[in-house]
């Protein structure tokens, strides 16, 4: 797309530059689209080149000189166009980071949203095959995706002969999940989703020749690589810190940035981290005592994780428990919020593969053609380890009033299509709003016992641990078993669990500060606005203000609020 320098109008150049940021993020991360709901993009593979990520790069640095110099002449945009630019600055310059600094590469992983293995096992199971048309992406995307994967392995290769190899426990992480998948005969394959409903047989043969010849004797040589030519490269557990590797240190600084989108240093996010902590243990006590006779952490801690009437017997009493949660919010909903028409979220299991590797739970947004819904997605397998106490609290984060509410409604407000569809581009705010949701839950009496809001408070100290270990790690050198011990030692978490979690910081620097520095940041502003309005204050109001303009930098919300407690409304 060609952006015309001469363009006088300001609106009509927001407009172009929007529209080109959106064309190039997405089609350097395909899969991050189709999570999004978006088809456009489900024809492409994704490029893994080092290539890629520097015109990536390139091309997003030029569109974010272009939207800085729109900031010098804000009188050509209207009040709600300069919130558009804030919001597209930020966007513009993060993916520009990240492209540039492309830290996945040097962190081989199985890991969710940062690993480019691991999208493929969430995307393309979101995908569609309804028609000709969406079953044309399928099978273009399919039949790329040997080529795909091979170019992981060069880049993995290419970074680590660079002075940027990957960890051994995410090579070992990257190799159990792909000959895991391999391991499942080809009709029981999750990449086959699309078509498991399919009434076209030659559809479904095509994608199971495609899988067969093509995508899994790529993923075998992808396994093949990883154990041969990159684990004995790999940097052992002592030096997991993204800063041992070339350019690491200034590539955390850049990743804090992106992801809480504040200017805290890592020092700064440690010491918030540890001063929640021991704000949490007061809470502790008091709900401890209620629900198991005693307020001494460490032997509530113990009891949660040993007792084991805690576990569940099957995989579907959790997603009842789940589905039971959910129900009890969207009760509740009108009482805090405006009568917002989105459909409904839905209760998904994991596939088992993905389970593995795969965080308790995440949210995957409504398509925009309204071939799938918002959905819960969590992790169902093995319930004998699963926590009954954890998973009220996933399910108002990622259900209602957590992500459902918010990024389905997100989808649905008058504002450029760039910001409404986000999610690991906003973090701060989305996963913010994620956690604020779990308290609001407990302010609005739906968790069901003090069982349940002792499980809330051991993911509010996990949280709090994310910005202490995750600063540890990547900034102060933290070994990855010191790390894991941190988490067992503060919070009612497994050892599992907390090596999960602790692998997860690893391999995506900066992201797990997001939760508990916007959820801070929502609750200042929730009290801040409550002195200034007084007995004028509305919550529901209050969160329409924060929702109202979609997932926003919180330099940009905090904006937004303080317009709205002096009186002057913005678009919603």
């Amino acid at each position: 797309m060609h952006i015309d320098d001469s363009l006088g109008d300001g609106s009509a150049e927001l407009a172009a530059l929007g529209e080109r940021y959106f064309a190039v993020q997405h089609s350097y991360d395909p899969y991050n689209a189709t999570l999004l709901g978006l088809s456009e993009f489900d024809q492409l593979p994704g490029d893994a080149s080092f290539e890629a990520s520097q015109d990536a790069s390139s091309q997003l640095a030029a569109i974010g000189k272009k939207v800085d110099a729109l900031a010098l002449d804000l009188g050509r945009l209207s009040t709600d166009e300069i919130i558009d630019r804030s919001v597209l600055s930020s966007l513009v310059h993060g993916a520009q980071q990240d492209a540039e600094h492309s830290l996945w590469a040097a962190n081989a992983s199985a890991k969710g949203y940062v690993s480019r293995q691991a999208l493929v096992f969430q995307a393309i199971p979101a995908m569609t095959a309804a028609d000709s048309e969406s079953a044309d992406r399928y099978c273009l995307r399919l039949a790329s995706l040997g080529r795909f994967f091979a170019g992981i392995g060069e880049r993995y290769a290419a970074e680590a002969a660079s002075g940027r190899p990957p960890t051994v426990c995410g090579v070992m992480d990257s190799i159990t999940q792909l000959e895991g998948y391999l391991a499942l005969p080809v009709e029981r394959d999750a990449l086959l989703a699309a078509v498991s409903t399919s009434h076209d047989p030659a559809l479904r043969n095509r994608a199971e020749s495609l899988l067969e010849h093509e995508v899994r004797p790529a993923m075998a040589a992808l396994a093949e690589r990883l154990r041969g030519d990159i684990l004995p490269t790999a940097r052992a557990d002592d030096r997991v810190s993204i800063s041992t590797v070339r350019g690491g240190g200034d590539s955390y600084i850049a990743a804090v940035a992106r992801h809480t989108t504040t200017d805290l240093t890592p020092v700064e996010i440690h010491r918030i981290g540890l001063d929640v902590l021991e704000q949490t243990r007061s809470e502790w006590q008091i709900v401890g005592q209620r629900a198991l006779g005693n307020s001494d952490f460490g032997t509530i801690a113990g009891h949660m994780r040993t007792d084991p009437g805690l576990r569940f017997d099957t995989s579907a009493q959790i997603v009842a428990v789940a589905q039971a949660a959910l129900d009890r919010a969207n009760t509740a909903r009108d009482r805090y919020f405006p009568a917002y028409d989105i459909g409904d979220c839905v209760i998904e299991e994991i596939n088992p593969i993905d389970a593995e590797h795969s965080a308790l739970a995440y949210y995957r947004p409504p398509a925009v053609d309204g071939s799938r819904p918002g959905a819960h997605c969590l992790s169902a397998t093995n319930p004998s380890s699963r926590f009954r106490f954890e998973y009220e609290a996933l399910a108002f984060h990622e259900s209602v009033p957590g992500h459902h509410l918010q990024l389905a409604l997100a989808q649905k407000l008058d504002i450029p299509r760039y910001r409404r569809y986000l999610d690991v581009e906003a973090c701060s705010f989305n996963e913010g709003w994620g956690l604020y949701a779990e308290q609001l839950a407990d302010e609005a009496g739906l968790y069901s016992d003090d069982l349940s809001r002792l499980g809330m408070l051991s993911m509010r100290a996990l949280r709090a641990c994310r910005l202490v270990i995750d600063t540890g790690i990547h900034h102060y050198g933290w070994s990855r078993q010191r790390a894991v011990d941190f988490m067992w030692n503060n919070t009612a978490t497994t050892a599992a669990n907390a090596t999960s979690e602790v692998d997860r910081y690893i391999h995506w620097p900066g992201q797990a500060l997001a939760y508990m520095i916007g959820c801070r940041e929502i609750l200042r502003l929730r009290e801040q606005s409550k002195s200034a309005q007084g007995s004028r204050f509305v919550l529901s109001d209050f969160h329409q203000t924060v929702l109202g303009s979609g997932a926003v930098p919180l330099m940009v919300l905090a904006t937004n609020v303080e317009r709205w407690n002096a009186g002057v409304l913005t678009r919603s």
